[in-house]
Formats: C-alpha cells, structure tokens, sequence
C-alpha cells in the first residue's frame, strides 16, 4: 500500500496513508476559488495538521470542521489555545511543539520549525494570537516520509530536517514575497538533499510571482532532482518514488 498526497489548492494538502487514514494539512475550502470543482471537504477526516493561523492555511469555518468530523487536532500552541477558547474540547487536541514527535494512527507527525509571522484572524474581525509558524514531518507505515515546510524563509537548519528525517518530499513554498521564492527554495532543496518537491503557494495572488519553472532552472545541476507541480486537484502516488 502507498502513501499519497493531493494538492487541493494553494498550499493546502490531503494526504492519504496506506491504512486509509485522511490528513488535511492547512485546509482552506471556505472561500477557496481556486479549488477545482468537486474537490470538498472528505467525508472521513482522521488528522489536521495546522502550521498557522493566516486565512488561507486555516479555514474561517474550522471549527465546524472539527465539530462535524471528529479529527485529532495538531498545531502550534498558539493556534491551539485559539481554537480552545472557541470552544473546540480539549480531548480533540494532540499537544505538541516544535522538535516533538507523536504517533497518531499509525503515522509519526514532528513539528519543525519555520520562520514566517503569523496571527489569527478572528470571528469578530479583529486580529490577535500572534505567533510563529511552524512545519511538519510527516512518517507513514509504509516509510514514506514527506516534509511539509508551511510558509517559511529558508533556513540552515533545513540541513538538519534533511539530515535527521531523510524526506522522501518536500513540499515548499515558491511564490516569494510572503515566503521563499525560487532562489530561497532552490536552496532548501540543497539543504534537505531531497530529490522530489512538490512547489506550493505560488500563482493563487498576482503578487505571488514566482513559479515552479523558476525553480527547475535554479536547479537544474541537482542531480536526479523532480520536481511535480502539481494541479489542484493532483494526487503524487509514493509507489513512484523509490518503490514506497
């Protein structure tokens, strides 16, 4: 059995693990347009994994998302106490902070670091719980590893992600001005010493300028280097990656 990871939209993510458990990572679909027609909110979801709490990496109607599907819950602190004070129980929680790893239904999730300011923007219109975004590693029974950044600078201890983890993806963002663009990400790469990535965050805004183009020819002397820009909507498969 296979692990697989479709791109919804933007930067959000649905993974699927060989046991058949759903991971929506960062999910967005309130407001979405640029989700592609009949992709929606699963009908089973076991896990969500939050990096942080900007608009377009938590849904304005998350809460009714956890109330209606059960999930175990997973993010930073901050997000978390924010979602708690809106009433989400404590039990839908598993805690954790950055370095952590926990195992839930048979997937091993670590929270890593990234660098990239965040807030959440509340039912009221204000905006309030600042905090520091963070990404996940994401391990699944089938020793498929994928490391998901969440919207971040590039950073050397990247080196050390690649190091400790050994992702088999990455997935990253390009789209510059609020996170990496190419440049930044063509060097990630280098870092994580990963040979498949999968860019994100890039076209859904006119300023989001940067492309998955721009990142191939920055790349290009990386030896046995994919790069699967997927459509919304496209699923990777890990059987085609080293067999997994």
């Amino acid at each position: 059995m296979s692990t697989k990871i479709q791109l919804l939209a933007h930067a959000s993510f649905q993974l699927t693990t060989p046991e058949g458990h759903t991971i929506l990572i960062d999910p967005w679909y309130t407001g979405n347009s640029f989700l592609p027609a009949g992709i929606d909110i699963p009908e089973k979801v076991d896990i969500i994994l939050i990096t942080h709490g900007h608009r377009d990496h938590l849904d304005a109607k998350i809460i009714d998302i956890i109330r209606t599907k059960s999930p175990k819950v997973i993010a930073n602190p901050i997000v978390r106490l924010y979602l708690q004070e809106q009433g989400v129980p404590d039990h839908v929680f598993e805690q954790m902070n950055a370095g952590g790893t926990i195992t839930v239904k048979d997937v091993k999730i670590t929270m890593t670091n990234a660098f990239h300011f965040a807030q959440v923007y509340m039912p009221d219109g204000k905006i309030g719980y600042t905090h520091a975004a963070n990404g996940f590693i994401i391990r699944t029974s089938n020793h498929f590893s994928a490391y998901y950044s969440g919207d971040t600078s590039v950073f050397g201890d990247m080196a050390l992600i690649g190091e400790i983890y050994g992702p088999d993806v990455a997935i990253l963002p390009v789209g510059d001005r609020y996170t990496m663009g190419p440049l930044e990400a063509a060097y990630a790469i280098r870092l994580l010493k990963v040979k498949h990535v999968i860019p994100c965050h890039y076209g859904t805004l006119p300023v989001l300028t940067g492309t998955p183009e721009q990142l191939k020819t920055l790349t290009v002397d990386v030896p046995q280097l994919r790069i699967h820009a997927l459509k919304p909507g496209e699923t990777l498969d890990s059987a085609g990656i080293s067999g997994k």
